[in-house]
């Protein structure tokens, strides 16, 4: 055996113990199961979050593991996998040998050829957690939006009454008894105020008459149809920025949700994109729709000069939170955005690094 043979054998060992090694000290969970849906192979963290002996994890079926709700998903999404295709950012849950439920996030990949799946998780069952808990305190505060505006509502129309029955006051008073001409511009000047008063009030019920019923209009939109329309509104800003926009809504082409609401959306995000585009290249926005986990997502990105999401961090939905210099940075836009997503149940997050544009994945 030749020095360089010898030298193969020793990077292969050196190799193969250093992958053991990262394989058993992971904290993710690595593990190799088989196209019959057993665990073949896995790494001390999934006995370690699970509370299961590897025996027991070796000598079931995998689905026994999953939590009810999501085993018909995890054998749909098995399926694929033997029809060798990938799997990426998938969601389920499992049940822990004491009970608990955890969440975890897998990519996984078949080798037809050996009939296994090598899959990496990830335990996200804390972020799970601190999403529950925004979507409570989202549903709280929806909720107190909901009865402030009533009041508002209330207030407004209950104070048409007594306003009402002050002008009756005036049409009963016979002013040719009253001979002091103060008195009397006195009296003309708080029956024109009540007039004013009575008008305002009849006007600001109708304001919020009209939009309680714009915010509250739930409809079937098309996603294109609504995209365009939009177009069409800022035609000018698009072609005088030579801004190149791909589409593709064939996976979800409609959604349930407020037109103004998604209009909104879709401008606030074009605009923004124009605005921040980088420097020396023509802006390109890209817009998709996808179903994931049983979930309607609208997928946005852009080739812009982005954000540095360490420095942004929270603040990036915040009202009048500006990142640049830009003189027509207000502030604004992607508040509306956050809020028009939120107020109706859903989730936005935002993927950027300085230079290399933006990815906004909106959750219906």
């Amino acid at each position: 055996m030749n020095n360089t043979t010898t030298n193969l054998l020793e990077h292969s060992v050196d190799f193969f113990s250093n992958f053991e090694d990262f394989f058993d000290t992971s904290p993710d969970l690595l593990c190799v199961a088989g196209f019959d849906g057993y665990f073949k192979r896995i790494n001390p963290s999934v006995s370690k979050l699970l509370g299961y002996s590897n025996d027991e994890l070796f000598s079931q079926p995998i689905n026994d593991f999953v939590f009810e709700a999501d085993k018909k998903n995890t054998t749909n999404a098995r399926k694929d996998l033997t029809q060798k295709i990938g799997l990426y950012n998938f969601e389920n849950r499992y049940v822990t040998k004491n009970g608990d439920i955890v969440w975890l996030l897998w990519t996984s990949f078949p080798v037809a050829k050996d009939k296994l799946v090598y899959a990496i998780g990830k335990n996200i069952t804390f972020k799970k957690e601190l999403e529950q808990e925004r979507n409570a305190h989202l549903t709280q505060l929806t909720k107190i939006n909901k009865e402030l505006r009533q009041l508002t509502y209330t207030t407004a129309h209950d104070l048409r009454s007594p306003v009402n029955n002050l002008l009756a006051v005036f049409d009963l008073l016979d002013t040719a008894t009253i001979t002091n001409p103060e008195t009397l511009e006195l009296i003309s000047i708080i029956e024109t105020s009540t007039q004013i008063l009575k008008k305002t009030l009849i006007d600001h019920v109708a304001i919020l008459d009209k939009k309680n019923e714009e915010d509250d209009q739930l409809e079937t939109l098309n996603f294109n149809e609504v995209l365009q329309e939009v177009l069409s509104s800022i035609n000018s800003l698009v072609q005088n920025s030579k801004t190149k926009i791909t589409i593709d809504f064939s996976e979800v082409e409609t959604i349930c949700f407020n037109r103004n609401s998604l209009k909104s959306i879709f401008l606030n995000l074009i605009t923004n994109s124009i605005k921040y585009s980088k420097p020396g290249s023509l802006p390109i926005i890209n817009f998709n729709s996808l179903r994931f986990n049983g979930s309607t997502q609208l997928i946005i990105t852009d080739n812009g000069i982005g954000f540095d999401m360490e420095k942004v961090k929270d603040k990036i939905f915040g009202l009048h939170q500006k990142f640049n210099c830009h003189k027509d940075s207000n502030g604004i836009g992607l508040y509306l955005v956050y809020n028009h997503v939120t107020n109706l149940g859903g989730h936005i997050c935002l993927e950027s690094q300085l230079n290399e544009g933006a990815k906004f994945t909106i959750t219906f």
